[in-house]
């Protein structure tokens, strides 16, 4: 099956390939002829910025697509910073914005905190269906490791308390990530359709 993914992040797009597996193709909006497809995201949740993408791509493409937002939420930050996750310090430099991040967490003992991820997926009737995934951690004090993207290099899943998301190989990150988690929930649902 093709979906199209409303993302350009060549990361976001080789992961759900990776997790979703061989029975689906995962299209960037380029492939569909969509150069310079964006949505602005206006909403103040991660499902209506979800649900915002997939619906512009959906109308713009026809085609079975689906979107997700996700973020890093940090309890001692008051679950910053949240929808502002890939805007954080700057415009979409994860350097900058982990420079932020643990600027704020100095000195803080607290560091528990969350990837999380709705995916909202559109079929042919054009309805909107949403998947929740998430994982939990804690921010490191410093960056360790050089995969994934993001705040990867600070984030320590619960599941692997010594290592950063960075220091897993993708197949362990992907079985533990907030859209790994999503994404399989819609695999499964996909597969009853």
């Amino acid at each position: 099956m093709d979906l199209v993914f409303a993302t350009g992040n060549t990361g976001k797009l080789r992961e759900a390939a990776e997790i979703l597996g061989p029975g689906f193709r995962v299209l960037s909006p380029v492939d569909v002829g969509l150069a310079g497809f964006d949505v602005e995201e206006t909403g103040t949740t991660f499902r209506e910025n979800s649900l915002l993408k997939a619906q512009a791509l959906w109308h713009a493409c026809g085609l079975p697509c689906f979107a997700d937002d996700s973020g890093l939420e940090v309890d001692a930050l008051g679950g910053a910073p949240g929808i502002y996750s890939a805007r954080y310090a700057s415009d979409h430099n994860f350097a900058s914005n982990i420079d932020r991040l643990l600027a704020e967490l100095n000195g803080v003992e607290d560091r528990r905190g969350r990837f999380r991820c709705v995916v909202t997926l559109i079929l042919e009737d054009g309805k909107p269906r949403f998947f929740d995934g998430a994982c939990e951690g804690r921010i490191a004090r410093e960056r360790h490791g050089a995969g994934g993207f993001g705040y990867d290099p600070v984030f320590v899943p619960d599941l692997y308390p010594n290592l950063t998301m960075a220091e897993l190989s993708e197949d362990a990150k992907n079985a533990i990530s907030h859209r790994g988690v999503a994404l399989r929930l819609m695999a499964t649902y996909l597969a009853t359709k």
